[in-house]
């Protein structure tokens, strides 16, 4: 079932008896993985297992829902943050589909965007914490995808929560997109709420109060998803002005490919038509030929993807100079809160050198 399909199931949409069956057996399976989660939750809640401290400062940026909800953008956003402060940073991530020691999507991300911090893939985040507190001499570790991690101890736990489907329509996996309850937002500092400017000022005061209602003390942030320009392969980037002249084809093997195409759209470019793959997909020689095929078929003038899926297949697209290729950068813009953000941030570095451990450098 490819990804698509699966949320017009679970979302309610698909019709008749063979998907109401569907959405039946996919509830009884998220009745025992519920079980599981609440478990696991309850015996670390109660201190029956324990998470282990370490010594550095760890800021896990994490989510629970699956899909993109703009973890890897906050993380970027951080590290800039923490390198302005001149702070030894590492970032610690499990890197999905990767094998140890080698780079995925994101973490190729993350290494290119943040060049003055080590990115260290271990789906063992104990282990990197280590490495990098003794190895590199961390002494700030910024934890990408990690709440649900909880064998690791974390000093400021900062959640992202896509607007346009912030509950993962309200049910645990593989019934909805929870990764668990809501309820465990409770165990988190800071929420952001990503891609706020793609949903009603109502939506988000309900997301806000949803939020509070269950962490009164949790400190929110609105963020977008700022489009700043497009990186073409081998040629000088476009502005946002120019892009407006060119038939765009698009393409995305990302969690929420609806948020991809909805920045487009806000941009008001040609969009010609779009395909869309399921996360992390892993683009073959196929794939690209046909993106090439259909884009020439369509006359578009540039072939348009996310970051994300340029990392994987730009290689595949060398040598081909039929249709420009290229991906829109984005970035992270908190609009509302970021100063509360930013403060419970040096609040969490502040309490730490009170302890005369930790030396900024």
């Amino acid at each position: 079932m490819n990804q698509q399909t699966y949320r017009n199931l679970i979302s309610g949409r698909s019709k008749g008896i063979t998907a109401i069956l569907m959405r039946f057996l996919l509830r009884v399976v998220s009745v025992f993985y519920s079980a599981v989660i609440r478990t696991r939750n309850f015996l670390y809640d109660t201190k029956t297992l324990k998470s282990k401290k370490v010594d550095a400062v760890i800021i896990c940026i994490g989510n629970i829902t699956t899909g993109g909800t703009g973890k890897t953008p906050l993380v970027i956003w951080l590290c800039n943050l923490l390198h302005e402060k001149n702070i030894r940073t590492a970032i610690l991530t499990r890197g999905y589909k990767a094998l140890k020691g080698k780079f995925s999507d994101e973490p190729a991300i993350l290494a290119k965007s943040c060049p003055d911090c080590r990115v260290l893939v271990n789906s063992n985040r104990t282990e990197s914490a280590q490495k990098a507190i003794t190895e590199l001499k961390a002494k700030m570790l910024v934890m990408d995808d990690g709440f649900q991690h909880r064998k690791l101890h974390r000093d400021l736990n900062i959640v992202t929560i896509d607007s346009t489907c912030p509950f993962g329509y309200e049910k645990i996996l593989p019934a909805g997109l929870l990764r668990e309850p809501a309820t465990t937002l409770k165990r988190a500092h800071a929420a952001v709420i990503t891609r706020s400017d793609q949903v009603s000022q109502n939506r988000l005061n309900r997301i806000t109060e949803k939020i509070k209602k269950i962490n009164p003390d949790i400190v929110i942030a609105n963020a977008i998803h700022k489009p700043v320009c497009a990186k073409l392969m081998g040629q000088p980037e476009l502005t946002l002005e120019e892009l407006k002249n060119k038939k765009i084809f698009a393409f995305s093997g990302i969690g929420n490919p609806d948020a991809f195409l909805n920045t487009i759209k806000k941009l008001d470019l040609s969009l010609i038509e779009s395909k869309s793959y399921n996360d992390h997909h892993n683009y073959t020689h196929q794939d690209i030929e046909d993106i090439y095929q259909r884009a020439a078929y369509l006359d578009a003038d540039l072939i348009l993807s996310t970051q994300k899926d340029w990392t994987k297949t730009a290689l595949l697209m060398k040598g081909r100079d039929d249709i420009d290729f290229g991906y829109l950068l984005v970035e992270m813009d908190l609009i509302q809160g970021k100063e509360k953000i930013t403060q419970l941030i040096n609040n969490t570095i502040q309490s730490k050198m009170l302890d005369g451990n930790f030396v900024v450098n």
